[in-house]
């Protein structure tokens, strides 16, 4: 139960930080390209390939932070689904061009970030020996 309540509250957090960098991104550079769907997905791959590599290298990392990061936070922050929806849109609309972009800079760059993550968490942290 208490891993249950971790992943609650890091949705909780996850979602709302979602919304208000929508809301920015909207505010910001309008609705013509959905800037916000793609800043935290870019965002988001590169924190689980910086927590998945920290969990996978300190030997003591707690489970339910795990949980309530990967599951919750990242879970809540996200939105393939929100990225899938919006591309299609776009495309339906005629705007494949468009789509196109979104699709190669959301698949790309969230890769890259991904990455990132990963190089940036193994020079923070040596593996534990085993």
């Amino acid at each position: 139960m208490e891993r249950f309540l971790w992943v609650c509250l890091g949705g909780a957090l996850g979602s709302g930080i979602r919304y208000l960098v929508a809301t920015w991104a909207q505010e910001k550079y309008g609705l013509d390209f959905p800037w916000g769907t793609l800043t935290v997905n870019v965002t988001g791959c590169f924190l689980i390939g910086l927590v998945m590599q920290l969990v996978l290298t300190v030997a003591d990392f707690p489970p339910n932070l795990r949980f309530g990061l990967v599951a919750g936070f990242l879970g809540g922050l996200t939105t393939y689904s929100a990225f899938a929806w919006e591309t299609a849109k776009l495309a339906s609309d005629g705007a494949r061009g468009v789509a196109l972009v979104n699709f190669a800079l959301t698949t790309v760059a969230g890769f890259a970030a991904v990455g990132l993550g990963l190089t940036l968490a193994k020079l923070l942290v040596k593996p534990a020996a085993g």
